[in-house]
């Protein structure tokens, strides 16, 4: 197996860098929602999975529990989810509220046109082998961890 020796070289040099630009596109078709790309993907998780734990959200986002718990105190602060006690005092749920659904809804068209212009630039095929090969490289680190 060759060596990284530069960074350039790097595996997660090169990931954060490309996911650094990606967000800032992302940014730019939702900034007239008023929401951030990871405020959007906050939003759109718990739409689809329902009242869900932090520890499971934190799984289900490739986080930390302490950055998503930071995160979730700036959306829950503009009223577009709700952190509520779980099943025992140490465990807490948070839920998408009404307000959050219809800013998602609001948002999902500009997502829709980012995602767009990312598929038709890359193409079809190579577009749905990059989301497969992202898919394994998740599975492979977390497995690594």
């Amino acid at each position: 197996m060759k060596k990284c020796l530069n960074v350039a070289d790097c595996t997660c040099f090169n990931l954060r860098k490309s996911s650094r630009l990606m967000a800032q596109f992302y940014d730019h078709f939702l900034q007239p929602s008023g929401l951030k790309n990871t405020q959007f993907s906050l939003l759109a998780i718990l739409s689809g999975l329902g009242p869900i734990s932090i520890t499971e959200l934190a799984r289900e986002l490739g986080m930390d529990r302490t950055t998503l718990t930071r995160n979730l105190k700036l959306v829950e602060r503009d009223g577009l989810i709700q952190v509520c006690a779980g099943k025992d005092a140490r465990s807490r749920i948070v839920k998408i509220t009404t307000k959050g659904k219809k800013m998602l809804h609001r948002a999902m068209s500009l997502w829709e046109q980012a995602q767009t212009r990312v598929v038709e630039s890359l193409g079809q095929t190579q577009w749905g082998n990059l989301i497969k090969e992202i898919r394994t490289l998740t599975h492979v680190t977390r497995s690594l961890l």
